[in-house]
This record gives C-alpha cells, structure tokens and sequence, in this order.
C-alpha cells in the first residue's frame, strides 16, 4: 500500500513532485518511481517520509490511508484496513456475530480483514462498505442474525442525528444503535429502536468505527417478524393503562 499512500499524503498537501523531492533532498524520478511502486525507499529514507506527514512507518506500509484520513485531522477516526478483490475492487467483508471479539482485537489488521468472509452486493454506490451480523433485540423489528450492509464513515462530523450506524469501540464492542451527537460535551447518544433498552452515551475519543446503515439482509419471514413486534408494542401499551388504571382505582 506504500505506493497509493505516498502519491494519496502528496496531494493531501497539494505538493508537487518537485517540490517534495526538493524537501527530501530526493530525485523527483526515484519519488516518481516510489509513487508507482516500481522501487521502494529504504529504510532511512522511509522514516524521513513518515516524518515529513506525521504519521507512522506502520501506517504508510498497512493501511490505505486515502480510505481514513490522517490520524491527526480533526474529528477523523482511524485508518481503515481494507481488502481488494483480482480486479483492485475492494471487498464487502462480512464480520459474523463469533468473529465480533476478534474484529475489535484486529480491526486494523490487513491480514485479519483480508481473510474475513466476502459478501457481493449488486449496484451499491461508490464507498467503502462491510456487513455486520447483528446479535439481539434491541433494534426490532431488524431481527438478531440480519445482516447490516454499512458504509464507511471518515470523520465523526458526518453523522446525521436519528440514523443508524454500526458504531465499533473497545468498550461496547460492535453495535447497531440510532444516533445523537452532542458536540459540547463531546459524546454520542446510542438509542435502541426497542424501548427496553435504555438510551446511553459514548464518548468520541471511544469511537473507532462508525458504518452508516445502507441495506440489510433478513433470514426470516420479515411480516410475521413485524407483527410480532407490533403485537409486543401493544400488549406493552395495554399492561402500561391496566397498571394506570389500578392505581387510579385503588
């Protein structure tokens, strides 16, 4: 990835070719030749490049940089990993309910999610995108087991309050919850489309992922699955007036 990297910081910066060859005391056709991945700086020279745009030698050898922004810009989350298909097509990787813990261990790894399982979805708009398996019920009717087709979020600054995401930290693990910010206090409200689950808070500096949802897939019958929800609702609501009832009685 060292070659898109170089070529992605460069013109991040708005830098010519020449002109970072003369920052780097370099000839513009070996910093040409780095670009096009035809040669490789040696080692020296790789550190004087991760310093020159303030990110890791790790960072410019494994992660596509152009898919998380740099780590230091305001409100960006963290580099993304990704994987390509024969054709340099990324992939849809699919993360399953047991691979959930090791997502968190390795998320960041492009030898963990090169090696995830691999979905195809047909005309999907241009982004980076990943299914999530879903475990529980706190967003009914979407059924435990449905998988949640997201998209890539860079920055923090894009979320659009009252939509869902998959949000991916250390502390939550992985969860599909509808969203507030709260800019001042610096945190996001996670809600639960079911009422049981009570509302909370997570801090941005916790965040390491955020996927917007795009489509979900569904393994079961999805009116009955609705009915069932609504049936639910309604015995909730009935129990809730009985409870009101016998107290305004007694």
């Amino acid at each position: 990835m060292l070659a898109d990297n170089l070529k992605y910081l460069r013109k991040l910066n708005s830098l010519s070719q020449q002109t970072l060859a003369d920052e780097l005391s370099i000839p513009r056709t070996t910093l040409g030749d780095y670009e096009r991945g035809y040669t490789e700086p040696n080692v020296e020279t790789l550190i004087r490049l991760a310093a020159y745009y303030k990110v890791s030698t790790d960072e410019l050898l494994k992660t596509k940089l152009q898919f998380g922004g740099t780590p230091s810009a305001p409100g960006q989350l963290k580099v993304l990993a990704i994987s390509t298909d024969a054709d340099d097509n990324e992939n849809i990787e699919l993360v399953e309910t047991k691979a959930a813990a090791g997502y968190l261990d390795s998320f960041q790894d492009p030898e963990y999610i090169k090696d995830l399982p691999k979905i195809k979805f047909p005309n999907i708009p241009v982004g980076t995108y990943r299914g999530f398996e879903i475990r529980g019920d706190s967003m009914l009717p979407i059924e435990p087991g449905s998988i949640i087709i997201s998209r890539y979020l860079e920055n923090l600054n894009d979320i659009k309050d009252g939509k869902t995401y998959i949000v991916v930290s250390k502390e939550n693990g992985v969860v599909y919850k509808r969203l507030k910010k709260d800019d001042p206090k610096n945190q996001l409200f996670m809600v639960s489309d079911n009422e049981s689950y009570l509302p909370y808070a997570m801090s941005y500096a916790d965040v390491d992922e955020v996927w917007e949802y795009y489509a979900h897939l569904c393994f079961s019958d999805t009116k009955a699955s609705y009915d069932g929800f609504i049936e639910d609702k309604l015995s909730d609501i009935q129990r809730k007036l009985t409870e009101v009832h016998d107290k305004l009685v007694n």
